[in-house]
């Protein structure tokens, strides 16, 4: 695998390729898009208070891609894969009387509050059981975290991430020291340094490694059934009790989506004799997590990777864990 880590020798910037990814890495209520179309036939929120525009997603997108071409100088990088949700729709002040019926395509406005995106860089790569895994980078826009009642220079919210793909089913592997929940800037240079920082201090080596090991934990199909019963239980414990344990983000329907994934899933389902182990069980969390929401999507994603490495600890050194208990 390619080291983690930016060439110290200059080399020619490689070409932005065009790809097709028939999985979408998210699902739920998004859908595709590319920044040509937001380019040009979306609108950019403005602050109120002075009508100045706030960071764009293109831009947004566009930094993290400049950061990603000057860290990992000579690598391709692959062109942004986007998804888009809750469409924020209206019509320039003319047409405001109009009926829609007789809108004309100019008169009518649109952008969308929330939008994730990845950016493959596939020369960095490996393997676990099958499943090759490439790196990307990515990152998450909800203006609905802005407040754009303000004006120009009031902080904006981005989340960004460094982690793997797993190109198999596109799950995204994101650990806690590959991904920044609270980015609040207030302009593109501070975004780019924050970008940089991430990338720099990512450590995709320990990373690879704390996912291979997940292949040397099993539990049985007793504790997958006590796994999903206990989750189902877990929101609706005192909050005294939940302090008590590890933190466990996923809903009902997330539960469903990786108790029928344990009987049909082609990839990770479970083995013969109804085991699991510890690595197709994570595939399972970030499986259903593709049904997360945008301003959700990587925090459960992160904390996937934090309950089965719980998980994996408990039984590896074999102590008690109330999820299996």
């Amino acid at each position: 695998m390619q080291a983690l880590a930016a060439n110290n020798h200059q080399t020619e910037e490689l070409p932005v390729l065009e790809v097709h990814q028939p999985n979408p890495f998210i699902e739920a209520n998004t859908i595709a898009t590319t920044v040509e179309e937001l380019e040009s036939k979306n609108i950019i929120p403005v602050f109120s208070k002075c009508n100045s525009t706030a960071i764009s997603h293109v831009e947004f997108i566009e930094t993290v891609q400049s950061v990603a071409q000057n860290y990992f100088t000579g690598t391709t990088i692959l062109a942004p894969q986007i998804r888009v949700s809750h469409p924020i729709k209206g019509r320039v002040p003319s047409a405001r009387n109009k009926p829609v019926s007789e809108l004309e395509e100019h008169e009518k406005t649109l952008y969308y509050e929330r939008m994730a995106f990845t950016i493959e860089i596939p020369e960095i790569s490996r393997e676990i059981l099958g499943s090759k895994l490439s790196l990307v980078i990515g990152g998450v826009k909800s203006y609905h975290l802005d407040n754009l009642f303000n004006k120009k220079g009031s902080a904006e919210n981005f989340k960004v991430f460094i982690g793997f793909q797993n190109k198999i089913c596109t799950n995204l592997c994101v650990w806690t020291d590959g991904f920044k929940d609270e980015i609040k800037i207030t302009n593109l240079q501070a975004l780019g340094s924050t970008i940089h920082e991430l990338i720099s201090g990512y450590n995709a080596k320990e990373n690879l490694l704390q996912m291979s090991e997940f292949a040397n934990s099993y539990i049985t199909e007793h504790q997958f059934a006590q796994l999903i019963g206990k989750s189902k239980l877990y929101n609706y414990l005192p909050s005294t009790d939940k302090k008590l344990l590890p933190n466990f983000q996923f809903l009902d329907c997330h539960i469903n989506s990786i108790a029928q994934d344990y009987y049909s899933d082609q990839s990770f389902c479970r083995s013969s004799d109804g085991t699991i182990n510890l690595w197709n069980l994570y595939n399972l969390f970030t499986g259903a997590n593709r049904n997360s929401y945008i301003d959700k999507y990587l925090t459960r994603g992160v904390n996937a990777s934090q309950f089965v490495s719980s998980l994996h600890n408990a039984l590896r050194s074999n102590e008690k864990f109330w999820f299996i208990e």
